[in-house]
């Protein structure tokens, strides 16, 4: 038996490169933005608070960490200010998902345009994911919960110890299960919803079946996959450290000299070097961008192959692929 997975490896090389050839800054610019957000990451650093134990007795109504509420206050508004936007980013690239895929399927950059058409299906695949994301988050949260619990509040953590390490096997197997469900969401249910203009759970009930059917397949694709993102990422991490690296030559030359002439501490200084390191991460930004649109774009359209070629009524490039030598 033939492994779509393997066949369309070299035959995604053609179709991304058709696709993305005759390279304009325009068209990659637009590729970029949907990359961004959909191919793309935010993590927000995290922040401890180092403070001694208050001295004397607490007092009801006392915080015993001795934090002020004025600082929790601004605290909680941090994190439901992160959250917020946490979320608002979540759905531009949920929206984004259907924006890449009707670009991939018709050859055509249009941001304007597929998000017009798309947008509501992009707020209900962004709730399919907040309502599989939560229960996850809380699962996770509740296994570190039997450690922190106790040592927080002094507790023997002996018996939530050994519950805590029972539960990493499981944790684990149901972290792999929300994984594939979330990633054949992206990779085959997006695509089937824009070809029958449905919802989530239209689209997983005409996918379920075929996953059923060849499922062989499909695990194939999951590992073949997995390769191919790890293999590019080395490739893209390499591309963008040498890059980041050309960049901090003339960076460091800058802060050299600002050193000799007026100090990096001075106000003058840091007037000069601000601007210059806030350039400077722009331009990473900007950089590692770009260098993910072929990987993206090579990805997405390795996975619409061989949805298409394990059920054929799920092609959705039938119609609207680029033309290459290769097939």
């Amino acid at each position: 038996m033939a492994l779509h997975a393997v066949e369309n490896v070299e035959e995604a090389l053609g179709v991304t490169r058709a696709f993305l050839t005759p390279v304009t800054v325009r068209r990659w610019l637009k590729l970029a933005v949907v990359v961004f957000f959909v191919g793309g990451g935010v993590s927000f650093p995290t922040t401890q608070f180092s403070t001694s134990a208050p001295t004397g007795e607490v007092s009801p109504g006392e915080i015993p960490s001795g934090l002020p509420v004025e600082l929790l206050t601004l605290a909680a508004a941090v994190v439901a200010v992160g959250l917020l936007l946490l979320g608002l980013f979540g759905l531009v690239g949920a929206v984004m998902e259907f924006v890449l895929i009707e670009s991939l399927r018709t050859g055509e950059v249009s941001l304007r345009r597929h998000w017009r058409r798309r947008w509501r299906q992009g707020i209900r695949l962004f709730g399919f994911r907040v309502a599989i994301g939560l229960p996850m988050l809380a699962l996770f949260g509740g296994w570190v919960a039997l450690l922190a619990v106790p040592v927080l509040t002094g507790r023997d953590p002996a018996r939530s110890a050994t519950a805590f390490l029972v539960g990493i096997p499981v944790l684990a197997l149901i972290s792999a299960g929300y994984a594939l469900v979330s990633g054949f969401t992206t990779a085959f249910v997006v695509p089937l919803m824009i070809q029958s203009d449905s919802g989530v759970v239209a689209a997983w009930r005409r996918l379920w079946p075929s996953v059923r059917a060849a499922w062989k397949q499909y695990l194939a694709y999951v590992a073949v996959a997995f390769l191919l993102t790890v293999a590019t990422g080395v490739v893209v991490s390499i591309a963008v450290a040498l890059v980041a690296f050309a960049l901090l030559v003339p960076v460091l030359v800058a802060v050299a000299i600002v050193h000799a002439t007026v100090s990096v501490t001075s106000p003058l200084g840091l007037a000069l070097l601000v601007p210059l390191a806030v350039l400077f991460g722009v331009a990473l930004l900007v950089v590692g961008t770009l260098s993910q649109v072929p990987v993206v774009t090579y990805l997405r359209y390795y996975a619409l192959l061989v949805l298409g070629d394990i059920e054929e009524s799920f092609d959705i490039l039938a119609d609207g692929r680029p033309s290459t030598e290769d097939r």
